[in-house]
């Protein structure tokens, strides 16, 4: 790599440093020495430099000077300061300035390498340890996808996967990433098969099984309530495993972290199923049967989920948590600007859910929008766009309001998405539901090996029936559903979009997690 490296040393006493300079070009980088500030800035402004050496001590233009006004030319240019003094304002000076590194006089040529291969080798170093550390664990991932295991270990082969995405993404080894993502694949598949074996039984009762939509408040959320202090709930929608782990870093600035966990969402992974189910700490057929007057099919006219506050009221009744709480929905950025202007108001309150509607409106804008297609073309790029986001949007900016004050913060989600690749073909009448991922209908036909089908919902998944002959099908792995008419044109459209309602790691294994202010 050092071929293509060019370095601009500045220093008034550059024929003293020639056996250094001569060191690094037999390395093979390319040094262009000058003895003063005012010819190192003017290099930088005719020419592109790799890394800057500047002497701290020139006469004429100092060297934080010079710093100063290079940094004014290119930004991201990396310094190393040189200096023969080792004051601590000098240093604290350079630092504030965006030094890279720096080294004492005198200089040897073991020294000035080591500078260089942390500052230009540094990320090809750490992506060919990253690729060597995922080789290694390649074998063992392979073994626990082989081996399956219970609903935990499924948990934990998720969280080791998308360890090492992250990891991958962050070195840039391409050609590893398509490794891992075959596994990730592989994995989907034998999990799909878990998940169909198991799943009526979590449901009914017939097997213990996970946390799930309709145990998470009472297992993660209601006995880790502080009676000392407000408590808060946000429930951001649509927010995936790996997309927590991103968010992570800019909210543990401000909260420290006391517990991470995931739980399974329940089918379909869809708002109006595991949101209701959540609130309520209920299953959709149990909900539909205690509040008839609420609950809403896919095919009832008006919005799915316009009750949660009343079925958390209930939740908190049946459950003895009475106490005093609040509850705002932020769909949109006008909504997100009042919750800022509110969200002091709420630490009287003993619990405060917020639901934050965002990135579920991200991923389904993504799939009408040609330019956030562009954008989030792949799951690195909507992890970017979800950081993003989340950086700048209202809800950062009210949970910064109140990390002085003494409160509990849940973060959790009510489902994941997947990315879509295979298209899988459906034919049903025209009261079939629309849902990508799932649907229900009448005299349904699709690919059984595509599906989990579940032709008694009531019994085998509790999930209201809306019709007495409804069956309800669910998309494994990356599989979505297409009609027969217009079928190219949708399946084009579709592909590559991120969707939810079925089942995959991404959709059902979803982050719960348990965070406290650093006051």
């Amino acid at each position: 790599m050092s071929n293509n490296v060019r370095i601009l040393w500045a220093d008034d006493e550059i024929d003293h440093l020639k056996a250094q300079i001569l060191f690094l070009e037999k390395k093979g980088y390319h040094v262009t020495p000058v003895t003063n500030g005012h010819d190192a800035l003017e290099k930088c402004q005719e020419e592109a430099f790799d890394v800057v050496f500047l002497d701290e001590s020139m006469p004429g233009l100092t060297g934080l000077e010079t710093l100063s006004r290079i940094k004014q030319v290119d930004n991201n240019i990396p310094v190393v300061m040189i200096t023969k003094n080792e004051a601590e304002n000098i240093m604290e000076e350079a630092i504030g300035a965006q030094i890279t590194d720096y080294l004492i006089k005198p200089v040897n040529p073991v020294q000035i390498l080591h500078s260089l291969k942390k500052i230009i080798d540094s990320k090809e170093l750490v992506g060919q340890a990253t690729t060597s550390a995922y080789q290694q664990e390649f074998n063992r991932i392979f073994s626990d996808i082989q081996m399956g295991g219970d609903h935990q270990d499924w948990a934990g082969l998720y969280k080791k996967l998308l360890f090492w995405e992250l990891e991958l993404d962050n070195a840039n080894t391409d050609e590893m990433s398509e490794v891992l993502a075959m596994q990730k694949k592989e994995a989907n598949s034998e999990f799909c098969k878990y998940v169909e074996r198991n799943y009526s039984n979590w449901v009914t009762g017939k097997k213990d099984g996970p946390v799930m939509s309709n145990t998470l408040l009472r297992e993660k959320v209601f006995p880790h309530l502080d009676p000392e202090c407000s408590n808060f709930l946000v429930v951001i929608d649509n927010l995936r495993y790996d997309q927590w782990k991103v968010l992570q870093p800019i909210i543990q600035q401000s909260f420290q972290l006391l517990e991470e966990d995931s739980f399974y969402s329940i089918l379909p992974t869809s708002t109006h199923y595991s949101r209701n189910a959540i609130f309520a700490g209920l299953m959709p057929s149990d909900i539909a049967r205690r509040h008839p007057q609420l609950w809403k099919n896919d095919i009832d006219q008006g919005g799915k989920n316009l009750h949660e506050k009343e079925f958390l009221a209930d939740h908190l009744d049946m459950t003895n948590n009475r106490m005093k709480f609040s509850y705002t929905k932020v769909t949109n950025h006008r909504s997100g600007k009042s919750l800022v202007d509110n969200i002091q108001n709420m630490l009287h309150n003993k619990l405060n859910v917020i639901v934050y509607n965002f990135v579920d409106m991200l991923s389904h804008a993504r799939t009408e929008m040609e330019v956030l297609k562009e954008l989030a073309s792949d799951e690195a790029a909507y992890r970017s766009i979800t950081r993003s986001w989340f950086e700048h949007s209202p809800l950062w900016e009210a949970l910064r309001k109140i990390d002085n004050k003494p409160i509990q913060l849940f973060i959790t989600t009510d489902h994941g998405t997947v990315r879509v690749q295979n298209p899988s073909k459906v034919v049903g009448d025209r009261d079939t539901t629309t849902n990508l991922r799932y649907k229900h209908g009448r005299n349904l036909n699709f690919n059984k090996k595509d599906v989990l089908s579940v032709r008694n919902p009531v019994d085998e998944a509790k999930l209201p029936r809306p019709n007495v002959s409804s069956t309800f099908i669910f998309a494994k792995e990356d599989k979505y559903f297409v009609y027969p008419n217009n079928y190219n044109h949708f399946v084009n459209y579709f592909r590559n979009t991120f969707q939810h309602g079925g089942i995959s790691l991404q959709e059902m294994i979803v982050p719960i997690v348990r965070m406290r202010s650093k006051v």
